[in-house]
């Protein structure tokens, strides 16, 4: 199935029937930046999982189904419209956002925007650097004040972005952030679904009901906070009796990051603009 490795590479190699994604299972990094490592993981098509493969531990997000590294914490972003727009982990050394695309039945999408992106990226006077990884050409930007890694992955009618960003020098190719980035996306389980897409479109978010509450709940805490506070403290003492419980510690918000170990880029609440400005620099 696609992402898993086959056992016999040479087989692989003389096999003119072997589906063509399988190139994802590559051999070692070299000067191409298309070159990719021998890999043994995902990201997997949902379709190609039996129901116990694909089990409760990711976090569901409806197109996609994702891993959260060990100590991570979710943050939302909504769009204009009150849905969410994307959802990130954030970890100590950075945040890795997921997000699933339409894409063609045969490859080579990734390769197009990336380049797209390392345009926009120069436009932005970010430094920027196309390099190898275990899945192919992975692009790296940076400026003086951020870093970030665009890890792209082709299947089957869909295709896997995958961004890691942070402070100056969290991007490296060897520092733990890419690494969790690169667990994480080697444990994801895509959901193309059946329904058509126009190509480049992002598949749906969709948020699990217990986080979807939280963040109401978040928000309707927050509400009642403002109007506390602009109603002045006597409207605000009559305004407690029906105030709903503490939000608890780490629990996940809409526009308002959970505090990680070390600064992260500030949340975006949709919107159009740069690669820089999309990711919150």
């Amino acid at each position: 199935m696609f992402g898993r490795r086959r056992k016999n590479r040479s087989d692989h190699l003389d096999d003119p029937t072997t589906d063509e994604f399988a190139r994802v299972e590559g051999s070692a990094p070299g000067d191409n930046p298309d070159d990719v490592a021998f890999f043994d993981g995902g990201p997997y098509d949902i379709d190609a999982l039996d129901e116990d493969e694909v089990g409760t531990s990711r976090l569901d997000l409806g197109s996609v189904l994702v891993p959260i590294p060990q100590g991570g914490q979710i943050q939302v972003e909504m769009a204009p419209n009150g849905s969410p727009q994307a959802v990130h982990l954030v970890t100590q050394h950075g945040r890795i956002t997921v997000a699933a695309y339409a894409a063609p039945k045969s490859p080579g999408q990734w390769r197009e925007v990336a380049a797209e992106l390392a345009e926009t990226l120069r436009n932005d006077n970010a430094s920027v650097s196309m390099e190898s990884g275990p899945w192919g050409r992975e692009l790296h930007g940076s400026t003086p004040n951020a870093d970030m890694r665009f890890i792209g992955i082709d299947g089957y009618r869909w295709m896997i972005r995958c961004v890691a960003a942070g402070p100056a020098g969290a991007a490296a190719a060897d520092g733990p952030l890419v690494a969790a980035a690169h667990a994480v996306l080697a444990d994801t389980v895509v959901r193309r679904g059946k329904e058509p897409h126009p190509v480049r479109t992002p598949l749906p978010v969709v948020l699990p009901q217990a986080l979807a509450d939280q963040l109401a709940a978040a928000a309707q805490q927050q509400q009642q906070q403002a109007a506390r506070q602009a109603g002045g403290p006597q409207q605000g003492q009559q305004g407690q009796q029906g105030q709903s419980r503490p939000q608890q510690p780490g629990a996940p918000t809409a526009g308002r990051q959970v505090p990680p170990a070390q600064p992260q880029p500030r949340p975006r609440t949709g919107g159009s603009g740069s690669a820089m400005q999309q990711l919150g620099f």
